[in-house]
């Protein structure tokens, strides 16, 4: 037998962390060899993309100059194996064989060493990075968006009231130490865990922070997101009405829907709480697992990579509620749609930037008909706030606009719960399901226009359900009145919220879409004008306007997909004064 009598030999654990690396800063063994089969695992997470490999061959690299300016011999030795299934066990047993000191940072193997009579020392972990990702974050920051080579960006505030601010400019050994540090913590501590794991792309659950951190080729730098939710709600908290709260309390198939960072999280979690409270076995259906909640709720993630595994686990279970966040591909609504079928309650997620489009998600994927058997609520979440709410009800009727006794069909009535009025009629026409919003009276415009006397005005109805009423700026005090109080009396009226704010002169917008340029045309517009501009009634952006009141950005960038996309569904585009 080989006797090395201060030979080290580190397990992976201890490379890819760079705990060895120190480790030979501070001592000078006679001799530094690599198991075979070490190698060829870095080399197999790095062939695969991974985060850990790419980490492992750059501390191969270190140690192998490290040793070569220390003059310690470095070798690597042993066979390559077939499988990396038994690391652990390969590289002990080649430790035991060399007489080497097998250095780990993994408890377990450090045990099983001493057990079996092998010499070992063991690294606990220790953090690496003088910069840690909680260093991003204090009581007001939402996200943080780590790019190498780029300053950080950090996004304060709450839902509705986001800002954006700059931090340092970050080099790539910055970034990738923060990497290092994650993915590691990730892999030791507890409630910590590697979500996804792919090429280029590794999304991580470190206690509360959500993480996810893209590499070349996937993305063209490195790069870290991370989010973390600042504020745990009841549902108490939330501005609900006794009627919602009793809807809430007796529904069984409810959308959650707004865009991202509206707070349907936020919500959601409340939500899973109160069903907690009432006694009810609640679980929740994640990919990532991110959601809050109490020890009391199970959060399950897609076993074996599917969902669809995971539901028939969850029909085992007999949960009275499910919360499905993040319901995105056609396989997540048709297994909503199971466990709903199946006599589960379910709270799903959806993105949408109005309350009707989280049911437009459905169509096409599930039987028209049996779409308000699966939701009888959609809660639209805007600004961190209970916006719309809709209810669902199908009934054969001759659709609005249509005359003849002959054209009864089922349809599908959306209303809005607060007022009961039917808002949207869905059905199908001919070949086509069509979404057709329905006229509404004039009743709430002559209400007002009872209040307000000779005063010009404008409404605006909001997908949050809310109403804007413009009126000219210096009739906004006499309108608002002291404290409140005339425009309150309003509200009660009209049982609506209102928000007041001065007329400004809007322009119609027109959108002309290229590959590359997304261009956009406002009429009656003056030149260098700087306009909010909208979709529906959602602000997308500010922006000067250049000759002949024109103005134009790139196809491929978020905003260019929003008004590419407000163009090929017919919806409304318009700007307004700043």
């Amino acid at each position: 037998m080989d006797i090395e009598r201060n030979a080290f030999l580190p397990d992976t654990s201890t490379i890819v962390d760079g705990r060895f690396y120190r480790l030979l800063e501070k001592e000078t063994p006679e001799r530094v060899i690599l198991c075979e089969a070490v190698v060829a695992e870095i080399e197999h997470q790095a062939n695969l993309g991974k985060a850990i490999g790419e980490s492992g061959l750059e501390e191969l690299r270190k140690i192998k100059a490290l040793c070569e300016k220390k003059s310690i011999p470095f070798s690597v030795e042993g066979t390559y194996p077939q499988d990396i299934k038994n690391l652990d066990r390969v590289i002990l047993e080649f430790a035991r064989s060399k007489n080497a000191i097998l250095v780990t940072g993994d408890h377990i193997q450090a045990a099983i060493a001493e057990v079996k009579g092998a010499r070992s020392l063991f690294l606990p972990r220790t953090t690496v990075s003088k910069t840690t990702i909680e260093d991003f974050f204090d009581g007001e920051t939402m996200s943080a968006h780590l790019k190498e080579g780029m300053p950080a960006l950090l996004k304060k505030g709450t839902p509705g009231n986001i800002r954006l601010t700059r931090g340092e400019r970050l080099d790539r050994e910055v970034v990738e130490s923060i990497v290092l540090d994650i993915i590691e913590r990730a892999r030791r501590t507890e409630d910590c865990f590697i979500e996804l794991d792919e090429k280029g792309a590794t999304v991580v659950q470190l206690k509360e922070y959500r993480i996810a951190v893209t590499r070349p080729p996937f993305s063209d730098k490195l790069e870290i997101t991370a989010v973390k939710p600042l504020k745990k709600l009841t549902l108490a908290e939330y501005d609900i009405s006794e009627g919602l709260y009793e809807r809430v309390s007796s529904a069984e198939g409810i959308l959650v829907a707004g865009s991202p960072g509206a707070g349907k999280s936020t919500f959601v979690q409340a939500l899973a709480e109160f069903y907690k409270d009432q006694k009810k076995i609640v679980k929740t259906m994640e990919k990532p697992r991110d959601l809050q909640v109490s020890d009391d709720i199970t959060q399950y993630t897609s076993l074996s990579g599917s969902m669809e595994k995971t539901a028939d686990i969850l029909l085992l279970v007999r949960p009275d509620y499910t919360v499905f966040d993040e319901m995105r591909k056609t396989s997540d609504f048709k297994i909503y749609a199971d466990l709903r079928l199946s006599g589960v309650g379910m709270v799903g997620v959806v993105h949408a930037a109005r309350a009707i489009d989280a049911i437009q998600r459905f169509i096409g994927r599930i039987e028209l008909g049996m779409i308000p058997q699966l939701i009888d609520t959609v809660i639209f979440i805007s600004e961190g706030r209970i916006g719309k709410v809709h209810t669902l009800r199908l009934t054969v009727k001759v659709p609005q606009g249509m005359t003849d006794t002959d054209l009864s069909r089922p349809v599908i009535e959306v209303s809005d719960f607060s007022t009961g009025a039917n808002e949207y009629e869905i059905y199908s026409f001919g070949e086509q399901v069509v979404v057709i919003p329905m006229r509404k009276p004039r009743s709430m415009e002559r209400r007002l226009k009872q209040a307000l006397g000779r005063r010009k005005f404008e409404i605006e109805e909001t997908d949050s359900g809310r109403l804007n009423l413009y009126v000219k700026e210096k009739d906004i005090g006499e309108v608002v009145g002291a404290g409140g109080k005339r425009i309150s009396q309003i509200e009660r009226k009209l049982g609506a919220h209102i928000d007041v704010m001065a007329i400004e002169r809007k322009y119609p917008v027109s959108v002309s879409v290229s590959k590359k340029w997304v261009k956009l045309g406002v009429r009656g517009a003056r030149r260098s004008e700087m306009l909010f501009f909208f979709v529906d009634n959602e602000k997308v952006f500010e922006g000067e306007v250049g000759k002949k009141g024109k103005l134009q950005v790139e196809t491929n960038t978020e905003i260019g997909q929003i008004f590419k996309h407000a163009s090929e569904e017919g919806r409304k585009v318009y700007a307004r004064e700043g």
